[in-house]
């Protein structure tokens, strides 16, 4: 009997993704953004593991590139690929910050909203995500 090679294997046995891209509506108000910061905290609650480091969310911008979002009490830490770094001059007049050397950006937490805001327009999705290598600065949940 002939065994059936890896390549004829359909694609319906690959794993599906743990988390899938979540369409992005605009958010214009300070307001509309807690009240998505609050849902997105929810959401890591329920999904993430406090065994898990490196969750955040991926926002997937419609022009191009990905940033990579992981908040803490004190910081808001950004890692903007290569593809997404045509947005650097928004994240510097929205936060007030200056550009890193490298793709990793460190906010103040206070800045969240304003940054959550001036890149609202550009989302086309976010995704939640685990395992990500936020430089040497990854966290695991609080129990």
């Amino acid at each position: 009997m002939n065994q059936p090679s890896p390549l004829d294997t359909p694609a319906a046995d690959a794993v599906p993704p743990r988390f899938r891209p979540v369409p992005w509506t605009a958010l214009e108000t300070p307001q509309d953004v807690e009240l998505w910061i609050d849902e997105h905290n929810q959401s890591l609650q329920e999904h993430i593991g406090p065994q898990e480091t490196g969750y955040g969310v991926c926002f997937t911008l419609a022009a191009g590139g990905n940033i990579y979002m992981q908040t803490s009490g004190d910081a808001v830490m950004l890692d903007v690929d290569a593809d997404a770094q045509w947005v650097a001059p928004l994240i510097m007049a929205a936060t007030g910050a200056a550009a890193p050397a490298g793709q990793l950006w460190v906010l103040p937490e206070e800045k969240l909203i304003q940054l959550i805001v001036g890149l609202s327009s550009l989302v086309a999705t976010t995704t939640l995500v685990s395992g990500h290598k936020f430089g040497s600065r990854n966290r695991k949940m609080a129990a």
